[in-house]
This record gives C-alpha cells, sequence and structure tokens, in this order.
C-alpha cells in the first residue's frame, strides 16, 4: 500500500469545506423555509461528497503506474456525473429541496477555495512584506 501524505492545503481546504457548510446551513436554517436549507445541506453534502470522490481518483492516478490510467479516470469521471445527475434530477423532480438552495450549497467547495485562495495570497503577502 503506498501512502502519499496529503498537503497541508488540502488538509486545510477539506476542514473549511465542512466549516462554509455549516454556517451556510445554520443561516438559511435560521431565516429560511425547510426545502431552502434541506437543498443547502444536501447541495453542501454532494459537493464535498464529489470533492473526496475526485481527490481519490486523482490520488488513484498518480499511485497507479500501469498504462491504463487515463481511461480508468474517465469512465470513473463519467460514472461520478451520472450519479450526481441522477441524484440532483431526483432531488429538484421531486421537489424536495429548494432549486436555489441547492445551487448554493453545490457552490460550497468553490466557496471555500476562494476563500482559502484569498487568505493563503493575503498571508503571502504579508509575510514577504516583514522579510
Amino acid at each position: 500500500m503506498n501512502l502519499i501524505v496529503k498537503d497541508p492545503l488540502q488538509r486545510k481546504i477539506e476542514i473549511a469545506n465542512w466549516i462554509v457548510l455549516a454556517i451556510l446551513f445554520i443561516a438559511s436554517w435560521i431565516f429560511t423555509p425547510f426545502e431552502f436549507y434541506l437543498g443547502v445541506l444536501l447541495g453542501g453534502f454532494i459537493s464535498i461528497l464529489n470533492f473526496y470522490w475526485m481527490e481519490r481518483g486523482l490520488r488513484g492516478i498518480f499511485t497507479n503506474t500501469a498504462g491504463t490510467v487515463k481511461g480508468t479516470v474517465m469512465i470513473k469521471y463519467y460514472i461520478r456525473l451520472v450519479l450526481t445527475a441522477i441524484v440532483l434530477y431526483f432531488l429538484i423532480a421531486n421537489g424536495t429541496v429548494n432549486v436555489i438552495g441547492l445551487l448554493i450549497g453545490l457552490s460550497v467547495v468553490v466557496i471555500n477555495i476562494i476563500i482559502t485562495l484569498i487568505t493563503t495570497m493575503a498571508k503571502k503577502k504579508l509575510l514577504e512584506e516583514v522579510i
């Protein structure tokens, strides 16, 4: 078994994903109806699950040295895409969630990456000014 150590920035993003989801969920739970905050929660779970699934697939690329890596990665990508589309279809078609809330939840990882990028670059700029 080949263990690859996670980068501290990646670990920071993974933890912050859950924090951003919690903040968005609590805010929507307080101020919005059930379908909206359920959409935020389920969209956030789907987004974070896809982030982990993608990370696992990419990790497989770098640990597998066989020549058929590209094909299996693409197949896994399309499987993930189809499964996500099916879940989103059923959530929206049944009226279980509010579409806007679902979109906000699906944006959790993107929001987090932008926040992490800004804070990391600000810290780097601050350190460069000190040195």
